[in-house]
């Protein structure tokens, strides 16, 4: 069973996170990161700077909490008709999209505001769900190799984390064959 997204909040509380979250965005479009300050944030979204210290604790739990929003993957894996080739497009949209400056700055800013390790377990379940729906894919078309949560661990173990393993560490040498390579390796290595 793939990992649920969190629940957003309703009512107000959804109105202010949706209201601040653009404020940020905003503004960094228009001044730049280094700009960025509570203040300026609480008065574009039109709350108070208490308001954002209250529900994010400081400006670098904001741009997390922003940054990990932005992660969330848009749309559903590409269906290709095949495992291989599903497989192979998600891990090079993944690699493509994370490595981008955008996808390293949202990482950065995922991990630098995030003390409890809540919102890389957030990201780490996006990954997990994406991979979930290629495999659910495969299995629905009757695919050897596809099965369920070990077969989702073999992808997360050795497709995404080295991936982001040298986004962060070692990005040089990233590229589309570089996420086959993986694929390959670990696509191989699945029971039939």
């Amino acid at each position: 069973m793939s990992p649920k997204p969190m629940a957003r909040p309703g009512g107000r509380s959804a109105r202010v996170q949706a209201s601040v979250h653009a404020a940020v965005r905003e503004l960094e479009a228009e001044q730049g990161r280094a700009a960025l300050t509570v203040p300026l944030v609480a008065a574009r979204a039109g709350v108070t700077p208490s308001t954002i210290y209250r529900r994010w604790g400081d400006l670098q739990e904001l741009l997390s909490d922003v940054a990990v929003e932005r992660l969330r993957p848009d749309t559903e894996p590409a269906d290709h008709g095949g495992l291989h080739a599903d497989l192979t497009a998600w891990a090079e949209q993944f690699l493509d999209e994370m490595s981008s400056t955008a996808g390293r700055a949202y990482i950065r800013d995922a991990l630098l505001g995030d003390p409890d390790g809540g919102n890389a377990g957030q990201c780490s379940a996006y990954a997990a769900a994406q991979v979930d729906l290629v495999l659910d894919r495969a299995r629905e078309r009757g695919e050897n190799g596809a099965g369920g949560a070990p077969a989702r661990d073999a992808v997360m173990d050795h497709v995404v984390a080295p991936i982001m393993y040298r986004i962060l560490f070692r990005p040089e040498g990233l590229s589309a064959a570089y996420a086959r390579e993986l694929v390959e390796r670990t696509l191989d290595g699945l029971p039939d």
